[in-house]
């Protein structure tokens, strides 16, 4: 079984475009979803589809299982996710010997820009780059999953000011 274990942030400024390594576009949506787990499922540029399972409370670590599927069956998935599909477009920015995934979300949610980093380790210690703003690690509003399950309904003040 592996683990998710990342900080997240939100994102004040486009001084990490500089640094951009790669990026994927990617469509997601969630077909469960409870307070300590989720099944996502995600299409990445249109060519690979993958199933998540994600078990767990804790703000920073997960367990996560993820398995490849067909694309074809993931587009299928979509059309019965709860809420609403994600599309975003993620950029992948080394910093200080970390990587970070900087979101900038397209859709019902144009606007919003979110850097996650994974660790291997809760007790690393990433350098935080200059151009993140607020760190909402633990606050569900801010994750994918209430992003996509929640949308429409009291989004208890989303901000997508760092």
């Amino acid at each position: 079984m592996a683990k998710e274990i990342e900080r997240k942030f939100l994102v004040r400024s486009d001084g990490w475009r500089s640094a951009v390594e790669t990026k994927s576009v990617l469509r997601q949506g969630y077909l469960a979803s409870m307070d300590d787990r989720s099944v996502r499922v995600r299409i990445l540029d249109s060519r690979k589809a993958r199933l998540t399972i994600k078990i767990g409370r804790s703000a920073i670590t997960r367990d996560e299982f993820e398995y490849d599927i067909p694309v074809a069956d993931a587009e299928e998935l979509l059309q019965n996710a709860i809420g609403i599909v994600i599309e975003k477009t993620r950029y992948r920015v080394p910093h200080e010997g970390f990587v970070w995934e900087v979101d900038v979300f397209a859709g019902e949610h144009r606007g919003l820009v979110i850097a996650e980093v994974e660790m291997t380790a809760e007790t690393d210690k990433p350098v935080l780059p200059t151009w993140l703003g607020r760190e909402v690690t633990g606050d569900f509003r801010y994750s994918n999953q209430a992003l996509a399950t929640e949308y429409g309904h009291d989004r208890h003040g989303l901000s997508h000011s760092a």
